[in-house]
């Protein structure tokens, strides 16, 4: 690699902090796009070039990108993972999801730096619930019909991008992300271990994962090999539910006996919508809200990622059983469980 120079958003995100680890292993120069206010605990590399964007004022950003283009050059390629995944005001979905592509977009036109290849990660999300009843795995001909308000955004966002004519791009829409540094998961581990499994409704549920280190895989090879202009499924090939991620977490603690608790739909909708209110009440985004009530609700995750493979050669190396065993040695390690 002639020296590439990649710009990475969101870099101080969970995602975000392995996408820099992968893009440095690869050889790129590599910048990533924080905030005054990030933590770089897992942005510890030397190698790492560090820029402040202001997402907030369009001028702003835009000074700053040609201050660096002038003085830097452009970047061969952009990585756009800043987003929100939980608000408590839902506008910010379309502010920070939404907003955010179109104002780096804009930025990165106006000062003549439009990469290679800008790379939106997306979400799984954007296709809404599915077929529920024979569980047929969401297609990249299926039409998006996202049934919550960060759907709905993300969607927006592909639209955009996929509107600007003069700006190649790839779309990668990724299923559930789990690994060291994640909190979501890390709490039905942590209930787990405590002796208690908790899930959703009383129907069949089959969901789907993918390795954090696979997610950053994935975008450096459609980076590198894949075609423009295109949207793709990340996903392992293979669906799980609760029962079978509940076993291999035990397997992995040791634990020998897990109480499995299945919660009604109306109680987890009342429990969702209290959550939500406290969280705008104390204004803290809560992880149980309208829109996780959706998510939860869902009992198809399948996605087909032949595409993916075809095109950039895409294969999770990471079963879900050899992810949690890492992740949950990390998380050990880390005194988190």
């Amino acid at each position: 690699m002639d020296n590439k120079k990649i710009l990475i958003t969101g870099a101080g995100g969970f995602i975000g902090g392995y996408l820099v680890a992968e893009a440095l292993n690869r050889g790129y120069e590599t910048w990533a796009a924080v905030r005054s206010t990030t933590s770089r605990e897992f942005l510890q590399d030397e190698r790492i070039h560090f820029i402040e964007l202001d997402f907030t004022d369009q001028e702003k950003l835009t000074a700053t990108l040609d201050e660096h283009v002038k003085a830097h050059g452009p970047w061969n390629h952009v990585v756009h993972n800043l987003g929100a995944t939980k608000c408590t005001n839902y506008l910010d979905f379309e502010r920070i999801n939404h907003g955010y592509l179109r104002a780096l977009v804009e930025a990165l036109r106006e000062v003549q730096a439009i990469p290679e290849c800008l790379l939106l990660i997306s979400s799984l999300s954007v296709m809404g619930s599915g077929d529920e009843t024979g569980y047929t795995p969401f297609t990249l001909d299926d039409v998006p019909q996202p049934n919550t308000r960060y759907g709905v955004s993300k969607l927006k966002a592909e639209v955009y991008l996929q509107s600007q004519a003069d700006v190649p791009h790839t779309i990668l829409r990724l299923t559930g992300v789990y690994g060291p540094h994640e909190r979501d998961y890390f709490l039905m581990m942590k209930s787990i271990k405590r002796g208690f499994d908790f899930s959703v409704g009383f129907r069949k549920q089959m969901l789907t994962f993918i390795y954090v280190k696979d997610v950053a895989t994935a975008v450096m090879d459609a980076l590198a090999r894949g075609p423009l202009y295109k949207a793709y499924f990340i996903s392992e090939d293979q669906g799980y539910t609760q029962q079978q991620f509940r076993q291999m977490v035990c397997q992995e603690l040791g634990k020998k006996v897990v109480i499995p608790v299945t919660c009604p739909l109306w109680i987890v909708r009342v429990v969702c919508a209290v959550a939500e209110l406290v969280g705008k009440v104390t204004l803290k985004a809560s992880t149980l809200n309208g829109d996780k009530f959706k998510i939860l609700k869902q009992r198809n995750w399948l996605c087909d990622t032949s595409e993916a493979r075809d095109d950039f050669g895409f294969k999770a190396r990471y079963s879900l059983q050899q992810g949690l065993h890492e992740a949950i040695d990390w998380y050990r390690q880390a005194g988190w469980l």
